[in-house]
């Protein structure tokens, strides 16, 4: 099979709607995706609580099978795979009204403070005691039907995303019907969390589309603000039920609800008067306003996919310390400051004709690169089997410039084959915290949990994965890993059907003991995976023995220097650190670090800073 590679700002985008083979003609070739193979995940045995494992360094310490109310075997949703099926449901449904929605008991996202994970749900969220490294504690569940249950932690604060027309204002299991109903909510409810035996609702912004993801932005300069970014990807609701909404394309409706993001303020000590403060533009061209600037939407070639246009993010993720956040907005990857909250700027954007729907983003570590995937197919659907390409449904990596423009470098999709059985596509995942690597752990659905290694972006691989087989081995039913998170030291799975799995590194030739002993020394009270924070690491012999291992790893250290460097941190284990040996080596190292280039340089320098002070 021949796989374009082919990665185009949203300029070069536009024109092949005029000049589709002349622009593909002229774009680089740049890297090509990695080959997709089988192996011991592409036949695994299925089975709701029975299915077959595979993995490969990485552990499965402890599953947690959902709680009471969270699952029915009648509300696992098996999508029709052709026209014949799903008029054929359609008709059941029509004489006999399902007691469930599709996916209406599914776990969804997770956020974690204070020792406790909070797992979101379609019918709800979940609450788990993890501080004591055993199996998770169920402590809180509570009852709120809506869909999609993405939650966030601030101190107190819980907020959920809720965006399905069945959803109450109060929380409650009978539907919100008919088109216009006073009693609906969509949108972030807020829940105050103090209590975990008596949690409440404290507040519900309506929003006009419902909110599918969300994002938390603690205010730079008034720590009584939190700022959230709604994105939200369903219809618009009627002015007759929420007057600030109305539907149609700019052109003929310039107040649409369509193409923009809602900013929602939450004063910390009044969260009950939180509510929209902006609704910003933020896909308007920037040399004319228009406010649909970006990605139309449809094929850019004859051997392309039919991809989104852009009227919504579908996640946002921001980096405050950076005052940048990635957008994964439909049609378009941005690029956007957010040194004023209320107003975030694109300052850059991509397109890609190989990315149907651009779903995450997620930052390195320094900001430099940001990995966004493609939810090709929408997560029912399989897309990891062997005649599906390998750089559709995948991971787009891009570098970020000094002046903040972005440039796709390629692609990375799990690499094992999956069943046409097993919904599989890229999905939620984050950073694991190693020195000296960009490494990141992500969902695939039924695909389980893989690890790329992405500090060359040209150059990305797996270095691990956990997989189950097919819920079904007979047909398509809906499971699989939605998130995938490192969360202070073990890495927590949210299985659709299944429940929650926490999973452990396991040393290998790609991850040495020191670096995960150095991922797991970086403890933070609250994670919410949108919000990113800077990882930082102490001053410590695994730190140097994670730096040291690395550059074994590449070769770009010799014997002779390994062993000086060993020879440092053994004594220094001990207890017994020699500053003036550590002074020398540090001048080595620093010596040595001209003749290096890359991620190997930038080891190098960060081992002989170590040293520096450890002399100092």
């Amino acid at each position: 099979m021949t796989i374009r590679s082919c990665l185009f700002s949203s300029a070069a985008a536009l024109s092949l709607l005029f000049s589709v083979g002349q622009a593909q003609a002229q774009a680089p070739a740049g890297p090509r995706p990695p080959a997709v193979f089988p192996d011991a995940r592409t036949a695994l045995t299925g089975g709701l609580r029975d299915a077959g494992i595979a993995a490969s360094n990485l552990a499965l310490e402890y599953s947690v099978a959902p709680p009471p109310g969270f699952f029915d075997p009648d509300a696992l949703f098996a999508p029709p795979t052709n026209r014949a099926e799903a008029e054929a449901l359609q008709a059941r449904n029509r004489a006999s009204p399902p007691r469930y929605s599709a996916l209406a008991l599914a776990n969804s996202d997770m956020a974690m403070s204070n020792g406790r994970l909070f797992v979101g749900n379609f019918h709800g969220f979940n609450g788990y005691d993890v501080s004591r490294g055993g199996a998770p504690e169920l402590v809180l569940s509570v009852v709120c039907p809506g869909g999609q249950g993405d939650v966030s932690v601030h101190g107190n604060l819980l907020f959920m995303s809720v965006e399905q027309n069945r959803a109450r204002l109060d929380c409650g299991v009978k539907d919100a019907e008919g088109e216009v109903n006073a009693e609906r909510f969509r949108g972030v409810r807020i829940f105050d969390i103090s209590d975990l035996n008596a949690p409440r609702q404290v507040a519900a912004v309506q929003t006009c589309r419902g909110s599918h993801t969300h994002t938390l932005l603690p205010s730079a300069s008034d720590p009584n603000v939190l700022y959230i970014y709604n994105s939200a990807t369903s219809g618009v609701r009627k002015t007759d039920e929420l007057s600030i909404c109305s539907d149609g394309e700019p052109g003929t409706n310039a107040e649409t609800a369509l193409y923009s993001i809602d900013v929602i303020k939450v004063p910390l000590d009044a969260p009950e008067q939180a509510a929209i403060v902006a609704r910003p533009r933020i896909f308007a061209d920037a040399e004319t306003g228009a406010i649909a600037g970006l990605w139309k939407g449809g094929r850019s070639g004859v051997s392309s996919q039919r991809t989104a246009g852009t009227n919504h993010c579908h996640d946002i993720t921001v980096y405050p310390e950076l005052n940048l956040a990635a957008g994964a907005c439909s049609g378009n990857g941005i690029l956007l400051d957010i040194s004023n909250p209320e107003a975030p700027k694109r300052v850059s954007d991509l397109f890609d004709p190989d990315m149907a729907y651009w779903h995450s983003a997620t930052f390195n570590n320094i900001g430099d690169k940001i990995v966004f995937t493609d939810e090709w197919g929408g997560g029912t659907s399989p897309r990891c089997r062997a005649e599906d390409p390998a750089n559709w449904g995948a991971n787009l990596i891009a570098s970020v410039r000094e002046d903040r423009t972005m440039e796709g470098r390629n692609f990375y999709k799990l690499p094992g084959i999956q069943m046409a059985t097993e919904n599989c596509v890229a999905h939620n995942g984050t950073l694991i915290p190693v020195p000296g690597r960009d490494l990141m752990v992500q969902a695939w659905y039924q695909g389980g949990v893989s690890i790329m290694d992405f500090t060359d972006p040209n150059r990305p691989t797996e270095i691990a994965y956990f997989d189950r087989g097919p819920i079904d081995a007979s047909k398509m039913v809906v499971g699989g890993s939605w998130s995938a998170y490192w969360l202070n030291g073990r890495i927590y799975s949210s299985e659709i059907a299944r429940g929650l799995d926490v999973l452990k590194l396991v040393p290998s030739q790609y991850l040495s003991a020191a670096e995960i002993a150095a991922a797991e020394s970086v403890m933070v009270a609250t994670i919410n995976p949108q919000t990113q924070t800077r990882a930082v690491w102490a001053d410590t012999p695994d730190v140097a023995t994670a730096y040291l291992d690395q550059l074994t790893r590449a070769s770009a250290v010799n014997a002779e220097l390994a062993t000086e460097v060993r020879s440092q941190i053994d004594p220094w284990r001990a207890g017994s650190p020699d500053s003036r040996g550590a002074a020398r080596l540090a001048r080595t190292l620093n010596a040595e670090s001209e003749k290096a280039t890359g991620a190997d340089q930038m080891r190098m320098k960060a081992l002989a800073g170590l040293f520096e002070r450890m002399a100092g």
